[in-house]
């Protein structure tokens, strides 16, 4: 009995010959797996910012706004000490800053993985400011370590 061989994985139309319709391939675009400089890019959306300098400048601040807000909203204080009455009400709320927060950084780094060095370097500065004015000592009253002042609203973040 002659054994049967499996068929080839697809290979999504990197080769010369090919005749597949990969929707990358069709459009003449490639997906850069390697770290590159230049305004040429896409961030988070398909065909955005493009090749427009404006538009690259704009990516650049909303991810860098992205990455500070992560970082407001893991130092933030909102939700004061509450009563045994408003447990429910301030659980529903640090639920919703929670999910916001971990969609803001799963789109952070999904513009990262864009693997454009201008959107990396505005990520990890947002992070950096954002910590910088929201979650580090030089921005607050000295506190005991420990204190009650010192935590936030939502648990920290898992980097």
């Amino acid at each position: 009995m002659p054994e049967t061989m499996p068929a080839p994985p697809p290979h999504y139309g990197f080769h010369r010959n090919c005749t597949c319709m990969h929707p990358r391939k069709r459009m003449g675009m490639m997906m850069h797996m390697t770290f590159f400089w230049g305004h040429n890019a896409e961030v988070l959306f398909d065909r955005w910012p493009g090749t427009d300098l404006k538009m690259y400048a704009v990516s650049l601040a909303v991810v860098f706004a992205m990455a500070a807000l992560v970082e407001l909203l893991s130092a933030c204080k909102l939700i004061g000490r509450v009563g045994s009455n408003r447990n429910f009400a301030a659980g529903i709320l640090r639920t919703v800053f929670f999910t916001v927060r971990c969609g803001l950084s799963y789109l952070v780094m999904l513009a990262v993985m864009s693997f454009n060095g201008g959107v990396f370097l505005a990520a990890v500065g947002g992070h950096a400011l954002g910590f910088l004015a929201f979650g580090s000592r030089v921005s607050k009253k000295s506190d005991a370590p420990g204190s009650a002042k010192e935590q936030t609203d939502l648990p920290p973040s898992g980097c």
